[in-house]
């Protein structure tokens, strides 16, 4: 679950929060979502869906501000090693991910986890 301070403005349509992020040693990235359940970003998620990945967790809860938001969770799989990606398709996949959010006006800072946040 991601930490939002706040559901009274979201940073795209239907988007409050959104991290990109890999587990050590940082080859392999997941998209992390939180969305508004009721105005969902139709066209993020049918764009990460076309670049092959997969929503693999969501959760709803209300927010302590008493907004709603639905965690989205989403992984593709690559061809190295345990479905990781490789050097090339890292490069290539973080690339469609930053212009899918350029696309509505995001930037986003892929990251590489910590341990104790990467295996909590």
């Amino acid at each position: 679950m991601l930490f939002l301070k706040s559901t009274s403005v979201t940073k795209a349509p239907g988007i409050y929060e959104v991290d990109v992020a890999a587990k050590p040693p940082g080859k392999t990235f997941g998209v992390f979502l939180a969305t508004d359940p009721d105005n969902p970003p139709h066209t993020v998620l049918a764009g990460l869906a076309e670049l092959g990945f997969k929503n693999t967790h969501q959760q709803s809860y209300v927010h302590k501000d008493k907004g709603k938001v639905l965690d989205l969770h989403f992984q593709k799989d690559g061809t190295d090693l345990f479905n990781g990606w490789k050097a090339e398709e890292c490069k290539s996949n973080l690339a469609a991910i930053e212009a899918l959010f350029g696309n509505v006006g995001l930037t986003v800072t892929p990251r590489v986890m910590s341990l104790a946040e990467a295996y909590a």
